[in-house]
């Protein structure tokens, strides 16, 4: 009798485990049910009309340059073979280190933050999110839930995600969960200075009223509306799918392959004419040929190489046998990221353009370690969502050929808040004299001067309880998190760029001096506006497919 009943509790036991993980599964069916209801029908690939100037170059034209700003997402620090990386260390990515032998590039360059609204919302306005904010980055509903549901049931060891439910039922609707209106852009800034503006891929910076790109300054607008690079079936297409990561497998339910134009309701969306990296790239020389003769400011904003991976197969084959098969599929990502400011180049030298036009790459913010590769951003600790160097160090380059010499390399700590500045610098554009921007314009540096108000002026970073800063080599990392204790880190980058060694306990004295620059900062902050809905655990040592063990090193972000 007592054998059949331990038979029957661990029946029942199995079929709990079985029942759980199909309610996971039900989940995510139904998500991708809701989507399919939400967007119907997509209408086909159509032409876009985009906006036309002038047809011929007016007589003794001495406009102002052309600014095309580049931004590719999730790249990794190590991804970029001018930083001696490359995926895999045999994928090389000739374009964008072409711009950085052709102009400058920036050896301390940093992401407003570790994810990736936030970051973009610091490049449109020169403003921490201290002044406006925008702290967190906006997720759909289900998405936290669904995420912490998928993480929890399968990370093992792994301390849990944190959903609250709570939080949710006071948040804005998604659309509206974006950068005020009132928050001036850097396309705005242009505007108002005769510049034809477009936007180009992702936006996350809100589609509700007053918050899409064309209230936000931008005569156009080709709108990422969904984030399939192409649909999952294409006969083009090679996707690489992870089964450990609960990001990926939500949005392999909630994505679909749809594009809008000048519009952000779902409404009009439509399929684009390709991959999306190349897609977007194609539209791009459009706008380049079609304003030619006016200046203009052009924001090209790539989901590449952020999940969900997909690759054509095309560059999944020029890539080689790069094993695992996703970092196959994520190196023929780069190659396309790569490929797509190449064609940029080219299309600006062969319109006669290049001269008079600044050219800016970045990406918003570091690689993911949820993708799996242990060493996206070498030589740094740490990934995406992470504080630590590997989350928030990202390439700078910019090229102005007659302005910016080629090969300059600036050492200056510099920022994304420092692109607006630098952009309506360039322009000759007015800033805005009622709020303050925190950003520095970078001309100074690029001319090969070094800059005091870079060297002299704390870096500041922030997600609800964790809160970082950098001033001149010290970086202070707190991360406050009432239930799971005070971790403080303290690095001397200056000779341990790769925050190996915490001088917290050794350093008071510099410990206290960064905590008064944060607490400064802090004191006249803007409450965010939302509050953030999840709360997960990120191994800063380890990649996402790696096992958490007790003892290693892990910090809970929010959002």
């Amino acid at each position: 009798m007592k054998k059949i009943v331990l038979i029957a509790v661990a029946v029942l036991g199995i079929g709990g485990v079985v029942a759980y993980f199909n309610r996971l599964e039900l989940m995510l069916a139904a998500i991708s049910v809701a989507t399919d209801q939400r967007l119907g029908d997509l209408g086909e690939p159509r032409d876009v009309s985009w906006s036309q100037g002038p047809s011929v170059a007016s007589d003794g034209d001495d406009r102002p340059p052309n600014i095309v700003l580049i931004v590719a997402d999730d790249l990794g620090y190590n991804d970029i073979s001018t930083f001696g990386g490359g995926v895999d260390g045999r994928l090389k990515t000739p374009s964008i280190d072409r711009l950085a032998a052709e102009g400058a590039f920036f050896r301390q360059s940093y992401s407003g933050h570790s994810t990736c609204a936030p970051s973009r919302a610091m490049m449109m306005t020169g403003r921490y999110s201290a002044r406006t904010g925008f702290a967190f980055t906006p997720t759909p509903p289900g998405m936290m839930k669904t995420v912490s549901s998928l993480a929890n049931a399968t990370r093992g060891q792994m301390p849990p995600a944190i959903y609250d439910q709570a939080a949710e039922a006071l948040q804005p609707e998604y659309s509206s969960k974006g950068l005020p209106s009132s928050e001036l852009t850097i396309a705005e800034v242009l505007k108002d200075a005769g510049y034809y503006t477009a936007h180009i891929g992702k936006w996350h910076l809100g589609r509700g009223p007053g918050m899409t790109p064309n209230d936000q300054g931008f005569d156009d607008s080709l709108l990422m509306h969904s984030g399939l690079y192409l649909p999952k079936d294409d006969p083009n297409v090679v996707n690489a799918f992870l089964g450990f990561d609960s990001i990926d497998r939500f949005l392999w339910a909630a994505m679909k392959f749809a594009a809008n134009f000048n519009s952000a309701t779902d409404e009009g969306a439509f399929k684009p004419k390709g991959y999306l990296t190349d897609y977007w790239t194609d539209e791009s020389i459009k706008v380049i040929k079609a304003n030619k003769h006016r200046p203009f400011f052009l924001f090209l904003a790539h989901w590449g190489p952020h999940t969900p991976l997909q690759a054509t197969r095309e560059d999944y084959e020029a890539v080689g046998d790069i094993q695992p098969h996703r970092k196959r599929v994520y190196a023929g990502m780069v190659r396309a990221v790569d490929r797509s400011v190449g064609r940029i180049l080219d299309t600006l030298e062969a319109e006669g353009l290049s001269d008079n036009t600044i050219v800016m790459f970045t990406s918003d913010n570091g690689g993911a370690g949820y993708i799996g590769l242990p060493d996206v951003n070498d030589p740094f600790r740490g990934w995406k969502i992470t504080f630590f160097e590997g989350g928030i160090r990202v390439p700078l380059f910019m090229k102005w050929p007659g302005q910016i010499n080629p090969g300059t390399v600036v050492d200056d700590p510099v920022a994304h808040i420092d692109v607006m500045p630098t952009i309506a610098s360039v322009a000759g554009a007015t800033l805005p004299s009622d709020v303050v921007i925190d950003g520095v314009d970078l001309m100074q540096a690029l001319t090969g001067v070094s800059d005091p108000a870079l060297q002299d002026r704390p870096l500041f970073w922030e997600a609800d309880h964790n809160q970082i800063v950098r001033f001149q080599d010290w970086k202070l990392q707190i991360n406050d998190r009432p239930t799971d204790g005070l971790k403080r880190w303290l690095f001397d980058l200056s000779v341990d760029p790769t925050e190996q060694i915490n001088l917290i306990d050794t350093r008071p004295g510099k410990a206290a001096e960064l905590q008064a620059l944060l607490d400064n900062h802090r004191a006249n902050a803007r409450p965010p506006l939302y509050p953030p809905i999840l709360n997960a655990p990120t191994m800063v040592d380890k990649a996402l497919h790696q096992s958490f063990e007790p003892g290693d090193e892990y910090v809970y972000v929010p959002n």
